[in-house]
């Protein structure tokens, strides 16, 4: 079987959408393996290079849309900051490994190899499980910023409502909009920086409130007819 290609620039900032599947049958995250697998994902954003926008968990597979820093883009005293806050005060990083760790949290493979494996090591001991949970390897396309990044940022938080598990995007807790909506961004664990002109002179709830006006304009192109959802000012009706 051919591997899955990859789109990856490593000696820049990148925007990538990545997507990774589960090779198990039927719809096997529950609402609590949905809860941790967000919660691994935080842990591992505050210790790579990276900027996370969106994301959404759904039963059998899940959607990130992130920024990825290169190796120049944090100093040294930053790294072994981000070090000792995952691993430990005790954990020291020498002058001699610097470099090895700054290739190593500047890399979208080893971003995902992380969450992928601690997720998978708490799947199968909450199941009393062995062996592969994932299918393959992650699925990764390269995003421009500005209305190419809001666009897919859109089609991630829609995806609940697609699979007709909400009525509104934001009821969902496992997507970047309900994230928002339901925690109030807890931890600043998501970034509104959208690089679009109109976002920049605004602020962070002002950047929401469009965003969030946005998502339900891309629903309602998407799902014409019955179920199709608008905003009005702060509220959303159906009709």
């Amino acid at each position: 079987m051919p591997r899955i290609p990859r789109m990856v620039i490593n000696d820049e900032t990148t925007v990538y959408h990545v997507m990774s599947r589960t090779a198990l049958d039927g719809f096997p995250f529950g609402d609590v393996e949905k809860d941790e697998l967000v919660k691994i994902i935080k842990k591992f954003s505050k210790l790579f290079f990276v900027e996370v926008f969106g994301f959404s968990i759904m039963g059998n597979h899940f959607h990130l849309l992130i920024q990825m820093f290169p190796e120049h883009h944090y100093k040294d005293e930053e790294i072994r900051k981000r070090c000792k806050a995952h691993y430990g005060e005790d954990f020291v990083v020498s002058d001699e490994q610097i470099g090895d760790y700054r290739v190593k949290l500047s890399s979208l493979a080893n971003y995902m190899k992380e969450i992928k494996q601690a997720f998978s090591w708490y799947y199968n001991q909450r199941h009393n499980r062995r062996g592969t949970l994932w299918g393959e390897r992650f699925k990764s396309v390269i995003v421009e910023n500005g209305e190419t990044l809001i666009n897919c940022l859109a089609y991630i938080d829609l995806n609940p409502l697609r699979a007709g598990l909400v009525k509104r995007p934001e009821d969902y807790r496992w997507n970047s909009i309900g994230y928002h909506v339901q925690t109030g961004n807890k931890d600043n664990f998501l970034s509104l920086d959208l690089g679009l002109n109109e976002f920049g002179f605004v602020d962070t709830k002002e950047r929401l409130k469009r965003y969030r006006r946005y998502v339900y304009e891309a629903g309602a192109l998407n799902h014409p007819g019955k179920g199709q959802v608008r905003a009005i000012d702060n509220d959303i009706v159906e009709y």
